[in-house]
């Protein structure tokens, strides 16, 4: 038995991929594993370990499904009365709601029964559906539910069925398939009983879809702080209302919070109301460098109490013939927050104003265009992703009183993304431009573009890859010697933590082919990717006076889309001139967030950030 396993997960390992033509996927999958299967098929216990730790997971019906997200598969049946609402929650290990046929054989349900609490169905009716029995069955509104369904963390994946009557042709009864996400995930690290950290999170206690979060950590070596905690709560939606709930409390070495946030966001276009209040008391410990010396460490508290609350109204567009109206609304918003500081460093009428006292009323119109359609492979493994695709403009004002005086603010944000004809793949463009003013003069201003180029999946051999690019640049604008962005890591040369790598303008170019194999490795899916960043960041100089910062490499990631926690990440890269690195290679294994393709809803008035 032992060496069926190693056989299967040297198999499992290595990058074999899935024709979506499903015919020769069998075929293929027949010829390679036949052999493999007649052995693991001798024993009961054999065949359920084949089923649970090797499979194909780029499930081709996927790939077939997603080439008709222009049409609203629920269109058909606009108007009919919804007579029933059936929830049936698939097992999280073996089911699919991409093949409700399929079943999980004795071992995944075991898993599933026994070690996992699936979202009560009361839950599921009560706060996450937009339609109720009796209802008329708008097709927009389906399809805007099944997108909020896959959005909530608890949940892998979700689809809606409308089933007709035979005896009553108008009307209709609604499926709806939810498969959640493994619900208990555990994490930590132990060097000794004088250091060590754990946690555990369980992201739908008792099946209420609630997420509560625990982790703790001992030093007995640290002079600061020996002991470090953290907790945060949230409800994702409380009742009928859509509005999420979090409570933070954190006492760690270099950051105390205690924080309570209520928000509700623009879900849909036929969402009228969303806004946000939040309280909160913050300790940061703060390590900065200064621009005309990174050699030398700054190292400073700050403390502060605050508030932040705003409320936004969206308006059907007034022109319902025109273009721009389909899927558009008319928002407006009003925003206003205080900021009290305890502790920070030296600030004068013309030094560190982002660690003023201050309060700020800011006011919005927008125009956002939102629609979605359905993909697969971009930044998950497999389930179902809803790509943006739409427009939005939005004209923020407003003043901020300070300890100094008043000073106004204006900004402009610009966003627009589409799939471009041809099969050529999704563009999406975001620009930002914002400054506070004082007696016509810019303070605190910023500049900023993006650009990300994502292709379309292209075949290779069994399976798909994809190319993704992405382009940034940022100029601030009479900054503070505190105030400014760093070009390392996520935010530009990936792989590496480097606090010298500052400046208040910045230019990154950034690419990454990823390969997505077909075959799992214990339940968990392999791509692997080769990217290369390239960026460029001032000082006290000129943006085009300084070095060509480069980092290169190569990797692998593995994730499991029934769980929650982040993607293992393993790569290698090359840093040929990064300042104070001591060794060109690095190698690096973490756990990397899965990314999502920003949205075009508008929301709360905000102050163009520099990052």
């Amino acid at each position: 038995m032992y060496k069926y396993l190693v056989l299967f997960l040297l198999f499992s390992a290595i990058a074999s991929a899935q024709n979506p033509d499903s015919a020769a996927v069998y075929k293929s999958d027949s010829v390679r594993y036949t052999n493999l299967k007649a052995r693991m098929s001798k024993t009961k216990f054999s065949r359920a370990v084949y089923r649970l730790l090797f499979r194909d997971v780029y499930n081709q019906g996927k790939i077939k499904e997603v080439k008709e997200i222009e049409t609203n598969p629920f269109t058909p049946y606009e108007g009919m009365v919804i007579r029933k609402i059936y929830i049936r929650q698939l097992d999280i290990l073996g089911e699919s709601v991409y093949d409700t046929t399929r079943t999980g054989n004795r071992l995944e349900r075991f898993l599933s029964k026994t070690l996992h609490t699936n979202t009560r169905e009361g839950i599921i009716r009560k706060s996450f559906l937009l339609f109720s029995e009796g209802d008329d069955i708008q097709a927009q509104v389906l399809k805007d539910n099944e997108r909020l369904l896959r959005e909530n963390r608890t949940i892998l994946d979700a689809r809606i069925i409308v089933v007709p009557r035979s005896d009553v042709t108008w009307m209709a009864d609604v499926v709806v398939l939810v498969q959640d996400s493994w619900s208990l995930n555990f994490a930590g690290g132990f060097s000794g009983f004088n250091k060590f950290s754990a946690s555990v999170e369980n992201i739908n206690v008792r099946g209420t879809t609630h997420s509560q979060r625990t982790g703790i950590r001992w030093d007995a070596n640290d002079t600061i702080q020996k002991f470090q905690f953290r907790s945060i709560y949230t409800i994702p939606y409380i009742g009928k209302t859509f509005i999420t709930g979090q409570a933070n409390f954190i006492r760690e070495r270099d950051l105390k919070e205690q924080s309570i946030r209520f928000f509700r966001r623009f879900l849909t276009n036929e969402t009228k109301y969303a806004g946000a209040f939040e309280i909160g008391h913050t300790n940061v410990r703060q390590y900065k460098r200064r621009l005309d010396d990174t050699d030398v460490e700054i190292r400073f508290p700050t403390e502060y109490a605050y508030y932040d609350a705003w409320i936004g109204r969206a308006f059907k567009f007034p022109f319902p013939d025109s273009r721009l109206a389909k899927n558009s609304r008319i928002v407006t918003a009003f925003r206003h927050n205080k900021y009290h500081f305890e502790k920070r460093p030296l600030v004068t009428a013309d030094l560190n104003k982002i660690y003023w006292n201050r309060s700020a009323t800011l006011v919005s119109l927008g125009y956002s265009n939102r629609n979605y359609k359905r993909d697969v492979l971009i930044y998950g493994f497999g389930r179902t992703e809803d790509v943006p695709i739409g427009s939005l403009f939005a004209l923020t004002i407003g003043r901020e009183n300070t300890e100094f005086g008043v000073r106004g603010y204006g900004g402009v944000q610009f966003a627009t993304g589409n799939y471009i004809p041809h099969n050529l793949g999704y563009m999406y463009f975001l620009a930002n431009v914002g400054t506070y003013s004082k007696k016509g003069v810019a303070q605190q201003g910023v500049i900023n573009g993006q650009l990300n180029y994502i292709s379309n999946l292209i075949p290779f051999r069994y399976s798909f890859f994809r190319q993704f690019l992405t382009f940034r640049y940022t100029h601030g604008i009479r900054r503070d010697p505190l105030d400014y962005l760093n070009i390392s890591g996520e935010q530009g040369i990936r792989g590496i933590n480097n606090d010298q790598l500052i400046g208040t303008k910045r230019l990154t170019v950034g690419t990454e082919t990823v390969f997505f194999s077909d075959k799992s490795l214990l339940g968990f899916r392999i791509a692997y990717f080769v990217f290369a960043d390239l960026g460029l960041v001032n000082g006290v100089s000129s943006l085009w006076d300084g070095p060509l910062y480069q980092g290169y490499g190569l990797g692998l990631r593995l994730r499991n889309e029934n769980l929650t926690f982040n993607t293992l990440q393993i790569r290698v890269g090359y840093y040929p001139n990064i300042p104070g690195n001591t060794a060109e290679w690095r190698f690096g294994a973490s756990g990397n967030v899965p990314l999502r393709l920003r949205d075009f809803d508008i929301s709360a008035p905000s102050i163009v950030p520099l990052q």
